[in-house]
């Protein structure tokens, strides 16, 4: 199985680039003895449309275009699901148990996801009620996936 996080806008170089990369290469490593051939990053352009509507379906169609044919698809979204990490863990692990080829997690742009993509998301994820900047999100599902896979590899996890 692999995980591909594909963000609308890309991150530039600096810490929070840094701490994402990390992230992904923990992610990488621990995740090849459970079954996670590649854990990795799609950055698509902006949307260059003058209405938000507009932008939000070019950016969605993009998106469709990278999942490949039986992937799961999460969206970031702040309307959705709230999971704790172990559930997490548990989801992830489940897909993969399935054989699911790809679980592809899905950032939009400024102005959130066109509902094509909304529509076709397995899950709508919510990292709780408040609103991140996107290269905090990015870090924070990248934490998550890590320690989604640290739990699955019987890591001891620190709330249990």
């Amino acid at each position: 199985m692999r995980i591909t996080i594909a963000c609308v806008g890309r991150m530039k170089s600096g810490a929070e680039r840094d701490l994402f990369d990390r992230y992904l290469d923990r992610a990488q490593k621990i995740g090849r003895a459970l079954g996670v051939t590649a854990v990795t990053v799609r950055e698509l352009a902006e949307s260059p449309a003058r209405k938000p509507q507009d932008r939000k379906a070019e950016e969605a169609r993009a998106l469709l275009a990278l999942l490949s044919p039986g992937a799961r698809l999460v969206v970031l979204d702040e309307n959705g699901k709230t999971l704790t990490s172990p559930q997490f863990s548990d989801r992830i692990d489940g897909w993969k148990m399935e054989g699911v080829p790809e679980i592809a997690f899905a950032i939009g742009g400024a102005d959130g996801h066109g509902q094509e993509l909304l529509d076709r998301a397995d899950l709508k994820l919510a990292f709780g009620a408040m609103t991140w900047p996107h290269q905090i999100a990015r870090i924070l599902l990248a934490e998550q996936v890590y320690r989604a896979l640290t739990i699955q590899s019987g890591h001891p996890y620190h709330r249990e």
